[in-house]
């Protein structure tokens, strides 16, 4: 038996395709424990994923209600207005629902508790730990209340669609996940040297994702300069959209930057998890 459990290993680790087949398997078992908690309490839960949509629907209805009394928002209607919400809103959600382990006060948590040291004591990836650490099913009524934003968006705008387009979008969306996902892994390994929230991570990436929910063209210069050179937001969902609705990109910009969301966000998630990295050889445990 030994043997045979030594030279499966021996078989993983020498084909990577069996090792990620390895892996996904164990996250996968994670969120079917995380899944099997919650639906314990069923009345609960059902409560919890009615309280999750009703932010979201009574956040996007008032600003429906209001919007069309002043004839658009910064030259935008409604109908586009809606698409750019409901991609941030669905994209933002998503990552939540994956990267929730890390999130700042999840791990924190863990952390203060020395319940972290725990998943550097098990034989498993430590980030595969943390991904399954976390997920919140209740906020899959946001996932479809964020596509329903998106589905009514795209029925409203006057835009010839074609898999370019299409493609465009669901780029976004990937990249959006990414991009955010970076953030809430760069904020999440800050607790290893502060276990206290991190507010300032917070700005980036709650307030993030509500500053890319509507056109940038109706912040302040400096905010939308620098949400675009400084913190590439607004390649993820605001220049994807302003290609699909034919208008040109600000500052000059050529048409071919509105396809870069694929790249700024895995950039970034790459870059977060070489710094969690250095998190991680830097900690020392609760004891210390």
């Amino acid at each position: 038996m030994g043997e045979r459990s030594a030279l499966s290993r021996q078989q993983s680790a020498d084909d990577p395709l069996l090792s990620a087949r390895h892996l996904l398997r164990l996250y996968f078992r994670l969120l079917g424990a995380q899944v099997r908690s919650q639906l314990v309490y069923r009345t609960a839960f059902a409560l919890d994923a009615l309280a999750a949509a009703l932010i979201t629907g009574a956040e996007f209805a008032a600003f429906a209600l209001v919007l069309p009394r002043f004839g658009g928002l910064g030259g935008w209607t409604l109908g586009e207005v809606a698409l750019l919400y409901g991609l941030a809103e669905l994209a933002f959600v998503l990552m939540d629902l994956a990267f929730g382990g890390f999130d700042a006060p999840n791990l924190s948590a863990h952390v203060r508790a020395g319940t972290f040291d725990t998943f550097l004591l098990r034989p498993v990836p430590l980030p595969v730990q943390v991904f399954g650490s976390d997920f919140a099913l209740r906020r899959l009524t946001r996932v479809g209340l964020g596509a329903a934003i998106v589905a009514y968006g795209v029925g409203q705008v006057d835009v010839p669609w074609d898999v370019g387009k299409v493609a465009l979008l669901a780029g976004s969306v990937l990249g959006t996940i990414a991009f955010f996902g970076g953030l809430f892994v760069v904020g999440g390994t800050l607790t290893f040297w502060t276990v206290e929230s991190v507010e300032a991570m917070n700005v980036l990436t709650y307030g993030g994702r509500t500053l890319i929910s509507y056109p940038l063209g109706i912040y302040p210069a400096a905010l939308r300069k620098t949400f675009t050179y400084l913190i590439p937001a607004a390649f993820l969902s605001y220049f994807p959209v302003l290609h699909v609705l034919g208008r040109p990109l600000p500052d000059g910009l050529p048409g071919w930057a509105a396809s870069l969301s694929p790249l700024v966000g895995p950039l970034m998630l790459s870059a977060a998890f070489a710094f969690w990295r250095v998190g991680v050889r830097r900690y020392h445990g609760a004891g210390n």
